[in-house]
């Protein structure tokens, strides 16, 4: 044990064999303070605690080796003293050297001849540390709990809001467990009337069978293959996959029920399935979006036109990010759609998403009165038509036409200079035609020098490759 005092002798008026039983006995440390709250002494038991300063508090007021927050305490601690043999015990937190709180629980006592004070302080570091980490704990379990909230809200929305049926199903018991609105629909009744009762229900008898051996794939894979079904309340019939998942201790199954019926091209030989390969296949671009022009399909043709790998990458992307001017062409083509029934033939241009622009024919048809209305897009790629282009004289007036067709899409700037070299062009062979293919005439027909008509050659690619003749070398 070592002893802190003052010059003083503070401890000389108690008994040195109390003052070390009452810190052996009653805590960490002792604080010997006078009758005026100066601090005299200070005995340690413990090497840490002594290695950290404590001795600097001698001489000082006690409630000033404390943080200005605990100072009150002191105050209470010494006011309690004076007035009882013991007052309760209290936490204050001193101000180290190095900047850090020492936290110490302390119990006065008033001993000694002249109303001196003997605090009996346990280090509370440790304790501390504990409840720190408690809080963290349970700041951590409180961060978790919401977010896992906000986790179980957007997995309602989710739920609730899906267009397809879905039934959370025990595993063991069949017991639905859970179910959406749009199942509540289908089946006729509110969705959580459906809860509590086994699965299969409201099937035709001669397609529980078929249920029952998707259920069993589903538990034996994972998840089951597509099994079509037909529903007791008027025969529609409608797609079931059954498919598990692990919650707790539980298995269940997430049942989903996708709509058949309204489908005219399903039935006769699954002649729908024949229609979708060939749009498949096509090499012109078949795309269909709802009314706004969100894309609900594209097939690998509209893919390659826009340079993209997926159809995920563009479902439920705006058509116009890809075809036309963004914001106006769709617009433009639904007020078509409204007026006459049909696009035929609209050209405009498709951008892929590394820069490639294409010129394109676009018709159009929509279904405006379906549960679902839709609008499908044929895409013609005329990229290769137009850079073609005709050529000689017969082909001036249609060459003129195809440029006029691209007013909007290309600056004037550029339709002016096209235009320029096309009719130069078709002036240069209507005077090689008119020479034989004599280019010093030609050039007196066209009122220019020689070496000028070779450059223009040059320029149109009118020269063939092995021609390097210098001009008057006829």
């Amino acid at each position: 044990m070592t002893i802190s005092r003052a010059a003083d002798g503070g401890l000389a008026d108690l008994d040195p064999q109390l003052a070390a039983d009452l810190v052996a006995n009653t805590g960490d440390l002792a604080v010997i303070v006078d009758r005026t709250g100066v601090v005299r002494a200070v005995v340690a038991t413990d090497a840490e605690l002594r290695e950290a300063g404590i001795e600097q508090w001698v001489g000082q007021h006690w409630a000033q080796t404390v943080t200005v927050e605990t100072r009150t305490k002191v105050d209470a601690l010494l006011r309690d003293a004076s007035s009882k043999s013991q007052g309760r015990r209290r936490q204050v937190n001193h101000v180290l050297p190095g900047g850090n709180d020492l936290p110490v629980s302390y119990t006065v006592m008033r001993v000694g001849r002249d109303g001196a004070f003997v605090a009996a302080g346990r280090d509370m570091r440790t304790m501390s540390a504990l409840q720190q980490r408690l809080v963290e704990a349970q700041q951590a379990m409180e961060r978790d709990y919401w977010r896992l909230r906000h986790v179980e809200t957007r997995y309602r929305l989710l739920f609730q809001f899906a267009a397809e049926t879905i039934l959370v199903v025990d595993s063991a018991t069949m017991r639905v467990m859970d179910a959406n609105a749009a199942a509540g629909k289908l089946f006729g009744e509110p969705p959580e009337k459906l809860t509590g009762r086994a699965f299969p229900f409201g099937i035709v008898p001669d397609d529980l069978r078929a249920v029952s051996d998707a259920v069993g794939s589903a538990r034996s894979f994972g998840k089951s293959a597509d099994v079509r079904v037909r529903l007791a309340r008027g025969g529609e019939a409608y797609s079931i996959t059954a498919s598990t998942f692990r919650q707790d201790s539980s298995t269940l199954l997430l049942v989903r029920f996708s709509s058949l019926e309204g489908d005219r091209l399903l039935s006769d030989g699954g002649e729908r399935s024949r229609i979708a390969a060939l749009l498949e296949q096509s090499p012109d671009a078949f795309v269909i979006t709802d009314i706004v022009g969100s894309v609900t399909y594209a097939n690998r043709a509209f893919l390659d036109l826009v340079q993209l790998s997926a159809d995920e990458q563009v479902r439920g992307k705006d058509i116009g990010a890809w075809i036309g001017r963004p914001g106006a062409d769709f617009e433009v083509f639904l007020a078509m759609l409204k007026r006459n029934g049909a696009v035929r033939l609209a050209l405009t241009g498709a951008r892929g998403i590394h820069g490639l622009s294409t010129e394109v024919e676009v018709s159009a048809a929509w279904l405006p009165d379906s549960d679902r209305p839709a609008i499908g897009f044929m895409l013609r790629d005329v990229g290769r038509r137009l850079a073609a282009g005709p050529h000689g004289a017969r082909d001036l007036t249609r060459a003129v036409e195809q440029l006029t067709s691209l007013v909007g899409r290309v600056s004037l700037r550029e339709l002016i200079r096209d235009t320029t070299d096309l009719v130069e062009r078709h002036f240069i062979e209507a005077a090689l035609e008119l020479t034989d293919d004599n280019r010093t005439s030609a050039a007196e027909v066209l009122g220019v020098s020689r070496q000028s008509l070779y450059v223009k050659l040059r320029r149109h690619r009118l020269l063939d490759s092995q021609d390097n003749r210098l001009p008057g070398t006829e």
